[in-house]
Formats: C-alpha cells, structure tokens, sequence
C-alpha cells in the first residue's frame, strides 16, 4: 500500500488520554474517498509482548491472574507492557519474572499481531523461551498462583471454553503451528 492509498484522518476529537491508553473520535477519508465522521480509535501508546515459556520437559509456565473486566480468574502466560527503548526479549523476560518469579533465556519472537486492527492501534508480540530458574517471588499483587501445564492440560482449557484470554489462545494455538 502506498502512502496515497493510506486512509487520511482529516479531524480528531479527545475523549480521553493516558500513558496506558487513549479513545479518540476521527473523520477519516479512506482510499476510496468515503468519509466515516466518527470512527472511534483506541490507541494504545506502547505494544505489549507475552512470553511462552517452556521448561525441560515441554511444558509451559502460566500465571493465575484476576481479571476485573470480565470478573474471572484465568490461567494466562506471562504478559505486559513494553517499556520505552526496552525490546521486545527483554520485555518477556522481563515480565516473566515479574509475574513468575522465573528467568529465562533463548528469546525468539514467534509472532507480531494487531488483535483488534479496525478499531484499536494495539501491537502484541509473542515471544518463545526457555526457563532457566525461579530466581525470585512472583508479583502477588498482580497474580495469584505460578504453575506449570501440559499441552494436554491447556488444551482441555480450550476444548472446555476455560481458556478465554484472547492473547494467551492466540499464543497458544500459533505455538502449536510454527515452527
């Protein structure tokens, strides 16, 4: 797509802003010359990057985390905000023993996605690695319990609808088709 065919944001309105995120209301004219006066934008300053982290014998490490949005608590891999000039290795292994306590080594970026691209500018990144060792405590005012899975294990989560976070699914259903 060139820069002539990209849609044009001919006005924007603040709803609201933040360093976490932002609601915007733009009149944009797209390539083919209609205008929509009011799509609504969530921009989110910073990506995000989840960590798929394996042990030894294949399997993955999950954090038990409280959700308020939907009222659940759900097992999710380790997951968070970039930092600014952070990468994105060192963002997963960062959060990783935030959330877990462990470190890791041998990251590898699996995946780069955008989960909502016609409303929202989220950029999430998932990234593969290994454990090395439980160096520390995890973040208990973040997440409740620290345990390892089984494929089998997670795919019972799928298969029974236990599993609903969205990123942990994708990470999870694309670590099972890329190499």
């Amino acid at each position: 797509m060139t820069s002539s065919q990209k849609p044009q944001v001919l006005s924007r309105r603040i709803i609201y802003e933040s360093p976490w995120v932002n609601l915007y209301v733009d009149h944009v004219r797209f390539p083919s010359g209609v205008e929509v006066r009011e799509h609504h934008l969530i921009d989110f300053p910073r990506p995000s990057v989840l960590a798929l982290v394996s042990d030894s014998a294949g399997r993955l490490l999950m954090v038990q985390v409280p959700r308020y949005p939907n009222g659940r608590t759900e097992w999710e891999f380790p997951a968070g905000r970039i930092d600014p000039g952070e990468t994105i290795a060192a963002a997963a292994a960062r959060e990783v023993l935030e959330e877990s306590g462990y470190t890791t080594a041998g990251h590898e970026l699996l995946y780069s996605y955008n989960p909502l691209n016609g409303s929202s500018t989220k950029v999430f990144h998932v990234v593969r690695c290994q454990a090395l060792e439980q160096a520390g405590k995890f973040d208990r005012g973040e997440v409740s319990a620290v345990r390892w899975f089984t494929q089998p294990e997670i795919w019972e989560m799928v298969r029974s609808g236990e599993m609903m976070d969205g990123y942990t699914l994708t990470a999870f259903l694309l670590s099972q088709h890329l190499p």
